[in-house]
């Protein structure tokens, strides 16, 4: 008769293996043991630094204070991701536009987009017709007020950007304080019974370690998941051509304007990330190794972040191998993090498809049978969660127009096309996207996949099919009225948002009553900042 999971054993730390751990922790109570194993002698290498609207949610569930999290991790509000020079207009001149955490809304019951296309919006781009958050981000305002009351946009979404070796701390911190068990040691091998499942973990100086569930996340040497029990890795390389990146922390130009939102902007032979925290910028650059050597790479990276690059600066170059494990659960094995696979990091989902990967297995949690249904049930949702976020990433670089670099024309000629993307691609060419076009959302609906569209103007730039679907009930009018209406709240909004750097002040602890910005001294990174590990995924 099947018995009760009473252990689950996560081999690897670092931000995947503590979110595991504490997150669970919080979960499953204390009818199951936890025990975190990770290695002495492996750095840590973060999992991003940069996360999606559900991480709000997921630092709550574990009982985090979230004004505390903003202190230790150093984190500031992120609304969205603005992509700089991924496209050109018809004079050649770089096009910028965001991606945003906010829905479009309709109007007479259609999509705002189909308006968009059909009248403009005179000086403002998509997102600015019907949202403030381009325009928070230009005044440097973030998504909160410190007066809730008249707020015109109270229920704004918002991410975090963090440091991902201090929220890692954090998390490790948390877990071992609620009874994870926290064994510092190396596996020398981890040991199979006569089913091929994970038996136990034999551990440097630690002798044998029983397994009844484990969770891989030892990032992508993927130690249990394919070195012992030999899952097929499937590569994503022929999708995507990113397979190398370079990381450096840097002070804030101005530490008195903080934007609240990541940046990716498009260089040479691919895009270099910006990641504002509260006491310095994460940056890097992520490119492809068949355009740019390492050595051409570094100095094009350097060249594009000019004096704000520390003196002497020597980026850290990281190998990514983008894909994923055939299957995320084998057995008695979950592989999360980079050993259950990788995307790179355009719009900051690894953190997100770590916290996906244990809800579902809270959902499907099993028991000593490890019934295929079950299993075959989780594998199935991982796997539509890799392929919706692999066709999104894949999207920016198919609906590029540049041609100043072969990069940018084989990324759009040269690469494999999913099946499921180009057969959208066909419909969108004479209708915007639909909730009824994409086959899940985890992550990025329909009204995603137009912001994209719609923010790099590939229908002015003659992607759109003659015969575009023309809806009934578009009309010019009540679409000057509603950018009427949304020019006003918008400026009402940008008006009672708080200072981005003002609110992080006060969460942290660290604002006076009565005191004002300018009398605050800047923040520049401490030396553990700038000498430490840089945090890429």
């Amino acid at each position: 008769m099947a018995r009760p999971i009473t252990s689950i054993t996560i081999v690897g730390g670092g931000t995947a293996g503590w979110l595991a751990a504490t997150l669970l922790r919080s979960k499953v109570g204390s009818r199951v043991k936890i025990t975190l194993i990770e290695s002495p002698n492996v750095p840590t290498v973060g999992v991003g630094e940069a996360t999606v609207p559900h991480m709000p949610v997921t630092v709550r569930d574990m009982g985090i204070d979230e004004q505390e999290f903003f202190r230790r991790c150093n984190a500031s509000f992120k609304m969205g991701v603005m992509f700089r020079g991924w496209n050109v207009d018809h004079k050649g001149r770089p096009i910028d536009y965001m991606n945003p955490f906010a829905t479009a809304p309709q109007l007479n019951g259609l999509d705002i987009g189909y308006h968009f296309r059909a009248y403009g919006a005179g000086k403002r781009d998509y997102i600015q017709s019907f949202s403030p958050l381009i325009d928070l981000l230009d005044a440097c305002k973030c998504p909160i007020a410190f007066n809730g009351k008249d707020d015109p946009m109270p229920k704004a979404g918002y991410a975090y950007h963090l440091d991902a070796g201090k929220f890692a701390g954090l998390l490790a911190e948390t877990g071992r304080a609620r009874g994870v068990e926290h064994i510092l040691a190396d596996v020398d091998d981890v040991e199979l019974d006569e089913r091929g499942f994970v038996a136990a973990l034999h551990l440097h100086d630690h002798g044998r370690h029983p397994v009844d569930l484990v969770i891989d996340c030892t990032g992508f040497k993927g130690l249990v998941i394919r070195g012992a029990l030999g899952e097929p890795f499937e590569d994503y390389s022929d999708y995507l051509a990113n397979d190398r990146a370079m990381a450096l922390p840097i002070p804030h130009q101005d530490p008195m304007k903080l934007p609240a939102a990541t940046s990716s902007t498009a260089l040479g032979a691919g895009w270099v990330w910006n990641v504002p925290l509260f006491n310095r910028v994460g940056t890097g650059y992520v490119f492809s190794s068949a355009h740019r050597t390492d050595d051409q790479a570094r100095d094009e990276f350097l060249a594009h972040l000019g004096p704000r690059a520390p003196e002497d600066a020597e980026p850290r170059v990281i190998p990514i191998r983008v894909g994923r494990s055939r299957r995320a659960w084998v057995k008695n094995c979950i592989a999360l993090g980079l050993s259950g696979g990788f995307i790179e990091p355009l719009e900051s989902t690894a953190i997100h498809m770590i916290d996906m990967g244990l809800r579902w297995l809270l959902s499907y949690f099993p028991d000593s049978d490890y019934d295929e249904a079950t299993i075959r049930r989780y594998n199935a949702v991982s796997d539509s969660m890799f392929n919706e976020v692999r066709d999104f990433i894949c999207l920016h670089y198919l609906m590029g127009n540049r041609t100043d670099d072969p990069y940018w024309i084989d990324a759009r000629t040269q690469l494999k096309v999913p099946d499921r993307l180009a057969e959208n691609l066909d419909i969108w060419k004479r209708r915007l996207p639909g909730p009824l076009d994409l086959q899940t959302v985890h992550l990025f609906g329909h009204q995603t996949f137009t912001a994209v569209l719609l923010g790099k103007r590939v229908y002015e730039q003659g992607f759109g099919a003659p015969e575009f679907f023309p809806p009934q009930g578009l009309s010019e009018k009540p679409w000057k009225e509603f950018l009427k209406q949304t020019a006003a709240r918008n400026l009402a909004t940008v008006k009672h948002k708080a200072d981005h750097r003002m609110m992080l002040l006060a969460l942290r602890g660290e604002l006076k009553p009565g005191q004002k910005a300018a009398t605050l001294p800047g923040v520049a990174p401490g030396k553990e900042d700038m000498a430490g590990e840089p945090m890429l995924f």
